[in-house]
């Protein structure tokens, strides 16, 4: 075993990367007060003789603590159960304190801990309802949708309140907090910001990492987060806790008064550089220390001055370093190769993973037992407004779908859009359920500007989607589709609502508000664009309407052209949308009028007269009392029509109704007579409402319905 001295210690260090520097920093603010380490693992180790161990000797550590790690799993599904029993439970029985991001390695860093450290084993608790503080970096699209499955391993574990604050850009300012506000998960609060105010207090350093420059930000949380908050749990996005949280959080309290700052030693032996010839992946002390989950002290680290230590002692190892290149380690859960990797414990951390990975988020809002209710605004909101509906009223179950709160995950995917200068843009807007997922391939193919598209999923089919179009040539390379997620809850598709989310979430002047299931004419995109200034849209109030059919054949020659639309309607390929069925639909487009029409022509409502539209984004929103089946576009259009929109019908745009099998919610609607007298009481109402809003102007509809 090596001497600590110190003069040894310090020639080391000046090898560390820079992730690796915060250890130096740690350990010179120990030398500048005490002549102490300050560095601590998960057990608080006292000294730093553990990380100067020789390979041989940390590899016969290793054998002996295989049993250990037996153990150790065993442990972990324990802890599973544990965390499910009521709140009184005995934390002090849960002893693994959380699977990061390398799980498995872990796993042998924690079993060696506890061979060398036997407190660990009888680690301090976190107090009863005591506020837990939880810190991330997160920016963009992927990071944003990592973070949630860390979200549900802490909630899922967790006895105590909990407070996140996350650091994040706009993209996952936007994602995160419209998820926190949705999921409406009692006693947790959320606090956001700003990275781009972060970025030029480190973007000074020179990074090699995949991280880039938000990889650095944990530097400057001292500075970042309020002043007063004194500790906080510091979280990389793609962690997997295994048990409660409180469990870290409890390890402050073996700190002296002197330590400042918890970390966890790197546990693969690439670190170690000597895995084959010339392999040298950093100039670091042994394996170095991994940031994935860090203690700070943070009133104890302003004290000292740390803001002003790190950056001195950047600037100095940047002069013989000249870039940092921070640490990665074997096993994250943020790749596709990642989960194939070959470890006698991934198998048990790799489910632990996809278990929260699909977990059903919405089992998350259980209540804290025995803690201060710290109900948000929101949720209090909807707790009131559903103490005042009438259990017994038939449509109990219809009206308490109109008010319920869905988890929403706006752009669940990688999205970029680029404004165009003459402000004539347009988004395909449309919603959709598992169901029909494979239409998304055909209408990219059809439409080639914007799109922004809200699924209607549980957690599980969110991630069958996501490997659905990561997989898709065609979906990975349309970078311009919004797909926003509304996690499914209750017993009704709620369709106007998640219509709302994919139109509110539209970033370009005009829509065009279509259904899932229609194949949009090939150029119709940049036929809108031409009409909309032909028609001088932005200064007026007009719907364009786009005429609409159908097809019997799930394999269609798509017309390329009206003339061979025509020639296809004439010879049985093609009819007019619902003729059959529902003529009253789209009746009013005077399909026979269209047939010869060389200009646009307006059309006067009619009752039940449902078309497919172009229109302002600001135009009125889908009433979100109609779920399910009927009525959801006729009410729609009658309130544009209220609105004193004019009904233009376009001579050259057409789009197709692909076949597909009847939804569930037709299937209710036709053999459920409740069902049906509820939808005729909620027609009513709206009508009522309607007049009320539009005053006798909306008299015509109501006289239109009874003439039915």
């Amino acid at each position: 075993m090596h001497c600590p001295c110190r003069g040894k210690l310090k020639l080391l260090l000046a090898s560390l990367s820079f992730i690796v520097l915060l250890t130096w920093l740690y350990l010179l603010a120990g030398n500048l007060e005490n002549g102490r380490s300050l560095l601590l693992s998960p057990c608080v180790v006292e000294s730093t003789e553990a990380r100067l161990l020789e390979r041989d000797v940390l590899e016969s550590r290793v054998r002996e603590v295989e049993e250990e790690n037996r153990q150790i799993r065993l442990q972990l599904s324990q802890s599973q159960s544990l965390a499910a029993q009521p709140a009184e439970g005995n934390y002090g029985n849960q002893q693994w304190v959380a699977s990061a991001d390398t799980g498995p390695e872990d796993v042998e860093n924690t079993a060696e801990e506890r061979a060398n450290h036997s407190e660990c084993a009888r680690s301090p608790t976190a107090e009863k309802c005591e506020l837990i503080h939880v810190a991330c970096v997160c920016a963009g699209h992927n990071a944003s949708r990592d973070v949630v499955t860390l979200v549900k391993s802490i909630l899922f574990h967790r006895r105590n309140p909990l407070h996140f604050h996350f650091i994040t850009d706009t993209v996952a300012n936007q994602i995160l907090s419209t998820l926190f506000q949705s999921w409406m998960v009692p006693s947790v609060q959320v606090s956001f910001y700003d990275a781009d105010e972060l970025k030029s207090e480190v973007s000074w350093i020179p990074n090699k990492h995949y991280s880039g420059i938000y990889g650095l930000m944990k530097l400057t949380l001292t500075k970042a987060l309020p002043s007063d908050l004194s500790k906080v749990i510091v979280l990389d996005t793609d962690i997997t806790f295994a048990t409660d949280i409180a469990e870290l959080w409890a390890i402050f309290k073996k700190f002296t008064e002197k330590q400042v700052i918890g970390l966890v030693e790197n546990q693969s032996d690439w670190y170690l550089g000597n895995l084959w010839k010339n392999h040298k992946p950093w100039p670091a002390l042994g394996r170095g220390f991994n940031t994935g989950v860090i203690l700070l002290y943070l009133e104890r680290l302003r004290r000292i001055g740390w803001e002003q230590m790190w950056r001195l002692t950047a600037e100095k190892e940047l002069m013989s370093m000249l870039s940092t290149s921070l640490a990665d380690q074997v096993i994250h859960w943020n790749s596709p190769k990642k989960l194939r990797v070959k470890n006698k414990h991934v198998e048990f951390f790799r489910n632990l993973y996809l278990t929260f990975l699909e977990y059903d988020g919405n089992l998350l809002r259980r209540e804290l037992f025995g803690c201060p209710s710290q109900a948000s605004s929101e949720s209090t909101k909807l707790q009131n407004a559903l103490e005042e509906l009438d259990e017994d009223d038939q449509c109990y179950d219809f009206r308490r779908e109109r008010i319920m709160v869905h988890r929403v995950h706006l752009y669940f995917l990688q999205y970029e859009y680029t404004s165009t200068e003459d402000d004539t843009d347009i988004t395909l807007v449309a919603q959709l359920s598992m169901d029909r997922l494979q239409m998304l391939e055909a209408i990219c193919k059809h439409w080639e500007g914007p799109i922004s598209l809200a699924l209607y999923m549980s957690d599980a089919e969110a991630q069958q989607f996501l490997r659905y179009a990561q997989a898709s040539e065609v979906l990975k390379n349309r970078k311009n589709v919004g797909y926003h997620i509304v996690y499914k809850e209750g017993q009704f598709y709620p369709v106007n609502l998640v219509r709302n989310v994919a139109l509110h979430n539209a970033k370009t002047p005009y829509v065009f508000l279509t259904d899932i299931d229609f194949l949009p004419m090939y150029g119709l995109y940049d036929y809108l664009r031409k009409s909309i200034v032909h028609l001088d849209m932005a200064n007026t109030k007009k719907a364009l309407v786009v005429p609409a059919f159908e097809t019997l054949r799930y394999r269609l020659s798509f017309p390329k052209s009206k003339a061979e639309l025509l020639s296809m309607l004439d010879m049985g390929t093609l009819y007019t949308f619902r003729y059959h069925v529902w003529t009253k639909g789209h009746a009013p487009t005077n399909y026979a009028k269209w047939r010869t029409a060389t200009t646009p022509y307006k059309v006067e409502w009619e009752a039940d007269f449902e078309p497919y539209v172009v229109v302002r984004r600001d135009c009125p929103e889908y009433d979100q009392r109609f779920v399910g089946f009927g009525w959801n576009k006729v009410s729609h259009i009658m309130e544009l029509d209220a609105q004193e929109y004019d009904l233009i019908v376009l001579p050259n745009a057409f789009m197709i109704h692909m076949p597909h099998a009847p939804s569930f919610d037709i299937s209710k609607f036709r053999s459920s007579p409740g069902y049906r007298y509820c939808l005729t009481t909620l027609k009513d109402e709206f009508h009522q409402d309607l007049s009320r809003k539009y005053g006798s102007a909306a008299l015509k509809y109501l006289t239109a319905q009874r003439n039915i």
